[in-house]
């Protein structure tokens, strides 16, 4: 294994494969460094000497500027590293792109349920959801009326484990609690007897709808109709409570908008209309139930590649990120898109820094102006706020080695590979066109994530170096591991490893291959992933106005 790499050839700095002591002596490139401090795994030193305001160069473009002179071999930090970025020209593009050698899975399927409108789902799924959150309690009744009774309700070992210290406290025996190994936890799919060949119902609860401003309204509708058309979703139990902001008219239109002549049942129920707690809650019950026969009616069949929507997505990013899991994603997502199929690049707090490069790759003049209009937008909303994306970088993210938002943001971009970009999306907009699209998100786990799949998205990979269990109701999310030592230490959370990258057995194509493999088992219903199986269905709308 290397101790050291330098990621691009420009680069100014070198990053730690391992933990590095002071006064060690690397070489790398037939060059000789010799450290004058301890250096931590995932950290960088500098590979020459920089002098105030000299520029810190990392993945080939611009990624911070020194606060005070650093010694070749010494560790950049916060104290003295200070955000850098060039600003955005938009240009003519010349962009060329090479796509990679795809032949191997020129004829790959993948076993999806496929839609009246041309669609193709990883999943088979019935929705309840309410318009506004005074409608959360009866969602929540109706779960629990229905989750049990069909078998989607997943079982839990804790219980029991509560039971077995619960005894032990009660028969004297409290000194031996800590020392006591609590049984294994198993988890599997629940699987209705019922519905088999419907994968669940997905009761979602929001705090959005009301109070806040209209343009939070027509959003928010908007995410729910992708979530109603999703190609996952077979149909939908909408609650309305009559008198908020986000209209039923409004959603039937988001719904119309999508998918003209959307076909699948949507069943809107007003309350005020309807009248007590009783005459919804029955009326939801039926419509549901007849409904959920409907669906199970229909099973997997084979569906090209080029039926996959992919999201990308970043979480507990650490310096490996940018390395081995991102670059993973990558190379994955330019063979789908040389497949025709279609990923979705988001988090745009996280594009500090690669906006030229994106911009650049965008198909035309107006698809990069406006990109660079909603960057800028919404930076200046972040400045306003009082904050700004050079604030991105959580406590995590430093501690791991990434210590300016350029570095975070230069490592994250990897996810999107180097195809060209063929679209760009406001949330919550919807991604239709096959290719690499850019979707203005924040870089919040759940925030980005739900709105990919609301924009489209039937699987999301979503990569770590730190662990984070985020999931999503009805599209798989698959947890990609920078490194080893995550994958063995949070393996109920994680999926897949590209840990063998930094310890040097796999290469960045194979670790691609290896995934294209294991994302068409998922797309398949063959594999479940972690957060599936651990019911990690997050969900939380993007509020981008003020509550009133």
């Amino acid at each position: 294994m290397n101790k050291v790499l330098k990621v691009h050839p420009n680069d100014n700095v070198i990053v730690a494969l391992t933990d590095l002591a002071k006064s060690e002596e690397v070489v790398l490139d037939g060059e000789s460094y010799t450290l004058t401090e301890d250096i931590d795994a995932k950290h960088k030193f500098a590979a020459r000497d920089f002098m105030p305001g000299d520029e810190v160069q990392m993945y080939g473009v611009l990624v911070g500027k020194a606060q005070n002179e650093i010694r070749r071999g010494s560790w950049l930090n916060v104290f003295n590293t200070k955000h850098a970025a060039n600003p955005l020209t938009v240009r003519e593009s010349t962009y060329q792109w090479l796509a990679p050698d795809v032949s191997k899975y020129a004829n790959a399927t993948f076993k999806g349920f496929h839609r009246s409108d041309g669609s193709v789902g990883t999943a088979n799924y019935w929705l309840v959801v309410p318009l506004v959150f005074c409608e959360n309690q009866n969602v929540a009744t109706l779960k629990k009326a229905l989750s049990k009774v069909l078998g989607y309700e997943t079982t839990t070992p804790y219980q029991d484990k509560a039971e077995q210290i619960l005894a032990m406290i009660q028969s004297g025996q409290e000194g031996e609690i800590l020392k006591t190994e609590l049984p294994a936890t198993m988890k599997k799919k629940a699987v209705s007897s019922v519905f088999p060949n419907v994968d669940g119902i997905k009761f979602i609860t929001h705090q959005s709808g009301c109070g806040g401003t209209r343009q939070d309204a027509q959003a928010l509708c908007g995410l729910i109709a992708g979530y109603i058309t999703h190609p996952n979703v077979a149909g939908a139990t909408v609650l309305s409570l009559g008198c908020q902001n986000a209209e039923e008219s409004i959603l039937t239109q988001e719904i119309e908008k999508r998918v003209p002549g959307f076909d699948r049942p949507v069943h809107i129920l007003n309350h005020q209309t309807l009248g007590g707690k009783d005459d919804i809650i029955d009326l939801a019950l039926k419509q549901t139930l007849l409904g959920l026969k409907a669906a199970n009616e229909l099973e997997r069949a084979d569906a090209p590649l080029s039926k996959l929507c992919v999201g990308l997505e970043c979480g507990g990013s650490d310096g490996f990120s940018g390395i081995s899991a991102n670059p993973t994603l990558g190379y994955f997502s330019d063979m789908l898109v040389a497949l025709q199929g279609k990923v979705m690049l988001a988090e745009f707090p996280e594009l500090c820094g690669v906006e030229q490069n994106l911009a650049d790759r965008c198909v035309d003049r107006p698809t990069a102006e406006r990109f660079a209009h909603l960057m800028s937008t919404y930076s200046q909303r972040a400045t306003a706020a009082g904050s700004g994306f050079d604030m991105n970088p959580s406590p995590g993210n430093i501690k791991d080695g990434l210590i300016t938002d350029a570095i975070k943001s230069a490592g994250a971009a990897k996810k999107g590979g180097s195809s060209p970009v063929v679209d760009v999306l406001d949330y919550p907009e919807k991604a239709t066109k096959p290719g690499l699209t850019l979707l203005c998100t924040p870089g919040n786990d759940v925030e980005s994530t739900t709105a990919e799949v609301g924009s489209g998205a039937t699987v999301v990979l979503f990569t770590t170096g730190l662990g984070t269990p985020t999931g999503n109701p009805i599209a798989p999310v698959v947890k990609v591991s920078s490194n080893t030592k995550l994958f063995n230490k949070m393996h109920d959370i994680m999926d897949f490893n590209t840990g063998g990258i930094i310890e040097g057995s796999e290469t960045i194509p194979e670790a691609a291959e290896r995934l294209m493999d294991y994302v068409i088992s998922v797309a398949s219903g063959e594999t479940t992933t972690k957060a599936v199986l651990n019911g990690q269905d997050d969900f939380i709308p993007w509020k981008r106005g003020v509550s009133l």
